[in-house]
């Protein structure tokens, strides 16, 4: 049986505190289920315990092992169901660049435009 969109997981990953806060109250509030990772490494970990996530939201540019996209590539080959939504607000991509069934969101976004690229990633 399918999830309902509004009741998918929905994995943030982000080393500013402050966005990450402001994107899990976005998510929450729009009914989603949020977990939250302040770098690739915790994501990985969520990742191979969790089975329920639908959705990883990532910045690109963090610290540790590796970047978002990293995270991003790594999340497709092993995790491929997942919808992906890349973000920064230093780097611009070309569609090239990211993933397969992968979004690109410029920050700073809205919350409105973030809970809309979630809808169309699932």
């Amino acid at each position: 049986m399918k999830t309902p969109a509004s009741t998918a997981v929905v994995l943030v990953v982000e080393d500013e505190p402050l966005v990450r806060l402001d994107a899990i109250e976005t998510l929450m509030r729009a009914g989603y289920r949020v977990i939250e990772a302040a770098n690739a490494d915790e994501a990985i970990a969520i990742l191979e315990i969790r089975r329920d996530i639908r959705v990883v939201v990532t910045d690109i540019q963090m610290p540790g092992s590796m970047d978002g996209l990293k995270l991003a590539a790594t999340i497709r080959d092993r995790w491929p169901p997942i919808a992906l939504i890349v973000t920064s607000g230093q780097i611009v991509l070309r569609e090239r660049d990211i993933p397969e069934r992968g979004r690109f969101l410029q920050k700073p976004y809205s919350g409105p435009r973030l809970v809309e690229a979630i809808r169309a990633a699932l």
